[in-house]
C-alpha cells in the first residue's frame, strides 16, 4: 500500500469512527427515532461517494464498520445488503452530489427543532446567543409532501438549502451540514437548544425581545472564534459513550 492510499484509509477510518459516534450520541440525547433518520459524510471531493447508516439499524448500535460506503451515481447501491431506504438515498445522495461542500449531513427529528418546524412561521428569531448563532445561516423548506423518498424531493431540498448550513424542514425536522462531523454535530446541538429557547419563549404568550439585525449579526460573527469548541465538545461526548 503506497503512502497516499494509507493516509486516505486512515482519514476514512477516522471519519467512520466520528460518524458512528454521532449516531450513538444522538440517541443518548434522546434525538433518535425508532430505526429511522440518517447521518452521512462525503468521502470524495465531488461528494458523490459517501458514508451512510444501513437501512433500519438503531442509532444506539451503529459502529464504524456498519456504515455503508455508497456512490450516489450508482443506482445498483439500492440492491446491496442493508441498502439504504429510498428516503436516505434520495435526500442524502442528492444533497452530497449537488452540494459537494456539504461534507457532513445530519438529519434528525429532535423534539424542539421539530416543534419549531411545525409552526406556521418557523423562522429562527434571534433572541439570545444560541438563536443568533444561526442568524444568516438558516434556510427553510416549507413544501412538506410526506415521506421524502422521491428524487425531486432531494433536488428541492438542495435548492432550498442554497449556501446555508441549516435547513429547517417544515412539518418535518432539521438538516445540518458541516465541514466535519464535530462541527455539524455542534450546530445540531446548539440548534436544538436555540429551538428550545424559542418554543419556551413563545409558550409564555409574551412578546419576544428580538435582537436588532446589527446585534444579531455581531453575535453570529462572534461565534466564529469559538469554532474549536466543537472538537472539544464532540471528543468529550465520544469519550462518554459505552462500548458497543
Amino acid at each position: 500500500m503506497n503512502q497516499c492510499v494509507a493516509v486516505d484509509s486512515m482519514i476514512q477510518d477516522a471519519l467512520r469512527e466520528d460518524l458512528a459516534a454521532a449516531f450513538r450520541i444522538c440517541h443518548q440525547l434522546g434525538w433518535s427515532e425508532s430505526v429511522g433518520n440518517h447521518f452521512s459524510a462525503a468521502t470524495s471531493v465531488d461528494g458523490a461517494k459517501f458514508l451512510l447508516n444501513p437501512k433500519w439499524q438503531h442509532f444506539a448500535t451503529i459502529g464504524p464498520d456498519d456504515l455503508l460506503h455508497l456512490d450516489s451515481n450508482d443506482e445498483a447501491a439500492l440492491e446491496g445488503p442493508n441498502a439504504p431506504d429510498a428516503s436516505a438515498w434520495c435526500v442524502h445522495g442528492t444533497l452530497h452530489r449537488k452540494k459537494p461542500d456539504a461534507k457532513v449531513i445530519l438529519h434528525c427529528h429532535s423534539p424542539y427543532a421539530t416543534a419549531l418546524a411545525c409552526l406556521k412561521d418557523p423562522t429562527v428569531v434571534p433572541i439570545d446567543n444560541n438563536t443568533a448563532r444561526f442568524y444568516g445561516r438558516t434556510a427553510y423548506d416549507l413544501e412538506f409532501g410526506g415521506i421524502a423518498d422521491a428524487t425531486e424531493e432531494g433536488e428541492r431540498l438542495a435548492q432550498s438549502l442554497g449556501d446555508k448550513t441549516v435547513l429547517v424542514m417544515g412539518n418535518h425536522g432539521v438538516t445540518i451540514v458541516g465541514e466535519t462531523v464535530a462541527a455539524a454535530f455542534e450546530d445540531l446541538y446548539f440548534f436544538e437548544k436555540a429551538a428550545q429557547t424559542l418554543i419556551l419563549a413563545y409558550s409564555t404568550g409574551q412578546p419576544l425581545a428580538v435582537l436588532s439585525d446589527a446585534v444579531a449579526q455581531n453575535t453570529a460573527d462572534g461565534w466564529r472564534p469559538y469554532a474549536g469548541m466543537a472538537d472539544k465538545h464532540f471528543a468529550f461526548l465520544k469519550n462518554g459513550l459505552p462500548p458497543l
